[in-house]
């Protein structure tokens, strides 16, 4: 579960990133656009909804002897790590398809890590996969236009 929580911190996104910018074939600008336009506006969301529900981390109301990760902020809702991952691979997918199942089981993987952990409750983590999955498919739909 701390694995597959560390790789949802981002160097899994990049590296994948820099494996279709160098192999991608036709379609990886397109792909890594809609990518980077999914998670920028996941982040944005997150953080204003982090902000407006205000809703403490499983973590802080009972503590998890099993883990020593500290939280990236103090709020649980919606899941930022999840809101990324479901974005990535709804993006990627949709350009990729024959490797989405690969992608949501990474996303999959990241979100119910976050649960295990302590990091989020079950609530946050599906709003996370629905708001990321959305946005991800919404950026692959209006970027594959061009």
């Amino acid at each position: 579960m701390v694995a597959a929580t560390r790789g949802g911190d981002g160097w899994l996104w990049y590296a994948m990133g820099l494996v279709i910018a160098l192999a991608g074939g036709p379609d990886r600008f397109r792909a890594l656009g809609a990518a980077v336009v999914a998670v920028s506006v996941g982040t944005a969301l997150q953080l204003a909804l982090k902000r407006t529900c205000g809703r403490k981390r499983p973590c802080a109301l009972a503590p998890h002897c099993w883990t020593t990760l500290l939280p990236p902020d103090k709020f649980s809702f919606p899941s930022g790590h999840t809101i990324t991952a479901f974005a990535v691979a709804s993006s990627v997918g949709v350009f990729y398809p024959g490797v989405l199942p690969g992608l949501l089981f990474c996303a999959a993987s990241v979100g119910l890590s976050r649960i295990m952990l302590g990091m989020h409750f079950l609530s946050d983590v599906l709003a996370g996969a629905v708001l990321g999955t959305a946005l991800g498919y919404t950026a692959a739909v209006a970027l594959s236009s061009f």
